[in-house]
């Protein structure tokens, strides 16, 4: 736990010290802290702020009105370790967006092939300070915070301006400087695409490969009792029940429809009284689901003259192509080329930078080092 001093800001007169300062400097280090880990409705607890040698803690839950601070936070250029999450939650809770630029250090370790790219092992190696990871699962939404968790908060942007301006310099040494900067413009537009819960496919979450049809009619009924539960009490869906517990429960109802829930899988602890019969409710909702109402399984979407595994050998021979120059790179072949980024590009037949950015995501950088390689695999590898 570091001693460098910081301010913890909760009134209206600690939050002008901080516009103070937040105004005179063009370039900010911010991190977040959320709720997700504890209730269903998410929102930002904390916003953690460097700002030249001083460092603050804002408390959003506080009484104070942070419709200046956001508008003038907007207009700097941001920096922040796995920009993704913090921005997409700022959004979220504020309906918060950056106008300047986002420097992601996250972003900037793995193009410079770091592989362990984490903040607190990026500190420990550049800096030689290894930070307490106690605050990691705290409820940021209970008041008060004790001093530890202040601590732990205030050290996650202490090291942000210095570790930017490192790894900077490294990505300017490797000619990667771009590359970076398309992938924070790429990532900050994916954030402003807010997924909201409770969409028609929501359902559908992962694992679902060996569901049929009346499983995934007894899975859609059992998880919206579980978005019920979780709304009605503000705590996590998982923390109702996991999603492996909600395929087996599906599962196991769809073929013992006539036994009692009391027979079926075993259920978490606090699954009782009015929780188990409204769960039990959903069971027979599924039950008497008309065949004609069941949920399709989802189908690949596969390109118009796709047949099966047509492209199989040169999808295989890309890949191999791609990872050899992420070899090359030092960079994690994930990175370079996605496997889904891959598939896209051989089933469109891409050839031309464009053709590729335009069927399957990739950036400038991607395609300018993958395009020999993608029109060679295309050219000399049978379907």
């Amino acid at each position: 736990m570091s001693d460098t001093p910081f301010q913890y800001i909760d009134d209206a007169d600690g939050l002008r010290r901080l516009m103070q300062s937040l105004t005179q400097s063009p370039c900010i280090a911010v991190d977040t802290e959320a709720n997700s880990l504890h209730n269903y409705y998410e929102r930002v607890c904390l916003i953690q702020l460097s700002i030249d040698n001083e460092h603050f803690v804002l408390d959003p839950l506080s009484d104070i009105d942070l419709t200046p601070f956001l508008e003038t936070l907007k207009s700097k250029d941001l920096i922040l370790h796995g920009a993704d999450y913090d921005l997409r939650m700022l959004r979220a809770t504020f309906d918060f967006s950056p106008e300047g630029s986002v420097y992601d250090t996250m972003l900037a370790a793995q193009l410079l092939g770091i592989e362990s790219f984490g903040y607190a092992a990026l500190v420990e190696h550049f800096f030689d300070e290894r930070l307490s990871k106690s605050g990691q699962k705290s409820n940021w939404a209970k008041r008060p915070l004790t001093d530890a968790q202040l601590h732990y908060a205030a050290d996650d942007t202490r090291y942000l301006c210095p570790l930017a301006d490192l790894l900077r310099e490294e990505l300017d040494a490797h000619g990667r400087v771009s590359w970076h900067e398309e992938s924070c413009r790429k990532m900050l537009a994916s954030t402003r695409r807010i997924n909201e819960k409770g969409t028609d496919e929501s359902w559908r979450i992962r694992g679902l490969g060996g569901l049929d049809r009346k499983d995934l009619a007894y899975l859609r009924e059992v998880w919206g009792w579980r978005e019920e539960q979780a709304q009605e009490t503000d705590r996590p869906a998982f923390k109702i029940l996991g999603n492996r517990q909600l395929i087996e429960l599906a599962q196991w109802a769809a073929q013992n429809s006539e036994a009692p829930l009391s027979e079926g899988p075993r259920l978490p602890r606090n699954c009782e009284g009015r929780r188990f019969a409204s769960l039990e409710d959903a069971i027979r909702r599924g039950c008497r689901m008309p065949k004609s109402e069941w949920p399709d399984k989802r189908k690949r979407q596969e390109p118009q003259g796709f047949r099966g595994n047509d492209s199989k050998k040169q999808i295989d021979a890309l890949r191999e192509a791609s990872a050899s120059v992420a070899e090359e790179l030092g960079i994690a072949a994930s990175l370079l080329a996605p496997k889904a980024m891959i598939v896209s590009v051989i089933r469109a037949k891409a050839t031309t930078p464009d053709e590729m950015k335009a069927c399957s995501g990739m950036m400038d950088w991607q395609a300018g080092l993958l395009q020999e390689p993608i029109r060679e695999v295309l050219n000399t590898v049978s379907p």
